[in-house]
């Protein structure tokens, strides 16, 4: 670990904090229906949409009513991706000049199923995959709606802990129209611009062939397992939409890439500024939705004590990776890559050399505590506690500021459970801003995190007992089991991320993925409105001497306590078979 790269990632911080307040007032005052500097030009265009779709903006739903709306508006997104991924070749040949095909039915199902619950998860590459016209009008257009959706939920989550007496939440067409008018698309035409001037291209152009100054030589393997030698003169340059598409891939905690190489691609990602911007990107909306929390809530200290226990999570995990990956591979020792930092540089297999072992390490955590996704380094090349960094993160909840909408009502559950252990050690009924915490508040925050727990670990379990699972592990040991428990970690976290080793453009990685996916998002939203809901009829009971605060630094410890407990006595089985089994047999001399 260098000074350099300590500095850097705190530099990081510091700049996400002092954009925490602003973006934050921001948000409240769209949520809230204050006046902004774009309502001039916005109003009108949100004003023509809801007479075009006959929506009532006045109207407010329950928490039910809601829900319904919301599965509904993604149901039928996922219906129609699916239907354009199986109809690729058949639509505008203009926007697909390179006459892709149609996608399979369980790569469609798996990407339609993955874009829509913001997970973003990619079996396929995109630039040998999908036509432009699918990764506009398909792909882009659910990286929009699908963090809309998540933001529109928190913001009905606030409103249900704001409230009192009512059984409204707001309304689920409004919120997600506002979302997408007055937050996501102004920042994306701008941010795109930014991304263009760094270098990242934004064309409709036909793939470009370029005769290579030197042949080269290459050997292929093909279907009979025979291996010839080729001499390849010319080389594919690939173009098409991939700004537009890289700022809502960040700022939507999406993750999903133009290039199957992502964030590593010199064409979505070609300097150091552009690199930084994307991860400021990633965490601008997660974090500033905690102020957002504390102004619509009155209470700003209470969303400050959520800020501080998802920055000191932050903390602890980019420290970890960073010291681990400076670290390297003391089997690697004399061979330009020992144990000592100083001498050696640490771990470089897998990283972004552009960029630096600070920088990969950084984008690691930042995409794994959000529901990104992104990734501009390999983590199936980490070493073993470096990706197991990401692997705590997204099994944590992802509410280290996590996805668009999703961290702040992932933490709320996490809120809930914390205040009831409080009221526990009191001897009182559990308060939460006012609010009594009862059974029902209780078992619903229980049933989203034991959704998300089940859905992973069961997946996890058929897979690794099962040819039709184990057959695409490309390493043994307990670094194959990571690799199985990385993709439903991440496909039920919603994150998108992967180890990078497991082959999981197959039926059953495609079709049960998708389901684990589904099941995270849905199954996650639907007991958090039940929350919403429930908090939203309760009375607000006067502070006392026995109330427990929920503004302070104790506040904020029992929260990361409980955050912690929760995702350790839940994994640490899984985690000690995988990611530490392998760096005890590492420092033991084994690799996988």
């Amino acid at each position: 670990m260098s000074a350099n790269g300590c500095f850097q990632i705190g530099f990081f911080l510091l700049v996400i904090f002092l954009i925490t307040k602003p973006v934050g007032v921001f948000l409240a005052r769209v949520f809230s229906g204050e006046k902004t500097f774009l309502d001039r030009v916005l109003r009108p265009i949100e004003k023509l949409i809801y007479r075009l779709t006959g929506i009532d903006e006045k109207h407010e739903m329950r928490w039910t009513e809601y829900a319904i709306a919301m599965l509904l508006f993604s149901g039928v997104s996922m219906a129609l991706l699916y239907l354009m991924e199986r109809l690729q070749k058949f639509l505008p040949l203009t926007l697909n000049p390179q006459k892709f095909s149609n996608l399979e039915p369980g790569l469609a199902f798996g990407t339609a199923a993955s874009f829509t619950t913001n997970t973003n998860w990619q079996a396929y590459s995109g630039e040998s995959a999908m036509s432009y016209f699918t990764q506009m009008a398909g792909l882009a257009y659910h990286n929009f709606a699908s963090a809309a959706v998540g933001i529109a939920v928190a913001v009905a989550v606030i409103r249900g802990i704001a409230r009192k007496e009512t059984d409204k939440l707001g309304n689920f067409w409004v919120d997600t129209t506002r979302c997408l008018l007055w937050v996501l698309l102004p920042i994306c035409l701008v941010g795109s611009l930014v991304f263009v001037s760094q270098g990242v291209i934004q064309n409709l152009k036909p793939y470009t062939t370029v005769e290579l100054i030197e042949p080269q030589t290459v050997q292929v393997t093909g279907a009979d397992g025979k291996t010839t030698t080729q001499t390849v003169t010319q080389q594919v340059i690939t173009q098409g939409p991939v700004a537009s598409q890289e700022v809502i891939k960040e700022f939507g905690t999406n993750g999903g890439g133009f290039f199957g190489a992502n964030s590593a691609h010199p064409f979505e990602n070609p300097t150091p500024f552009s690199n930084f911007f994307q991860l400021v990107l990633i965490f601008a909306i997660p974090s500033a939705l905690t102020y957002t929390l504390g102004r619509l809530t009155g209470s700003q200290r209470h969303g400050w004590a959520v800020w501080g226990a998802m920055a000191l999570l932050f903390l602890a995990g980019v420290s970890t990776a960073y010291w681990a990956e400076a670290r390297g591979n003391p089997q690697l020792a004399g061979v330009g890559q020992t144990s000592n930092a100083l001498q050696s540089g640490g771990n470089m297999e897998g990283k972004e050399v552009r960029f630096g072992i600070a920088n990969s390490a950084l984008f690691a955590t930042v995409t794994t505590d959000a529901s990104c996704g992104a990734i501009n380094g390999q983590h199936d090349s980490f070493t073993p506690l470096g990706g197991m960094v990401p692997l705590i993160n997204i099994m944590l909840g992802e509410v280290v500021f996590g996805g668009v909408g999703a961290g702040l009502y992932g933490i709320v559950v996490f809120v809930i459970l914390a205040v009831f252990i409080a009221g526990l050690m009191v001897g009182r009924t559990p308060e939460y801003l006012g609010k009594k915490i009862e059974s029902y508040d209780v078992k619903m925050a229980m049933l989203a995190i034991l959704i998300l727990t089940f859905t992973i670990l069961g997946f996890s379990a058929v897979a690794i007992i099962k040819p039709f699972g184990t057959s695409s592990i490309s390493n043994p040991g307990p670094h194959g089991l990571s690799q199985v428990l990385y993709a439903y970690v991440s496909s039920a976290g919603n994150n998108g991320s992967a180890f990078g080793g497991l082959n999981a453009n197959t039926m059953w990685y495609n079709t049960s993925t998708a389901v684990a996916q589904l099941l995270g998002r849905f199954f996650m939203i639907i007991p958090v409105l039940a929350i919403a809901g429930s908090l939203a009829k309760k009375r607000i009971v006067p502070e006392s001497v026995g109330t427990f605060p929920v503004t302070g630094g104790l506040f904020t410890g029992l929260l990361v306590a409980t955050i912690v407990i929760v995702g350790a006595l839940t994994f640490f089985p899984a985690l000690s078979l995988g990611p530490i089994l392998e760096h005890l047999l590492m420092a033991a001399g084994k690799s996988f």
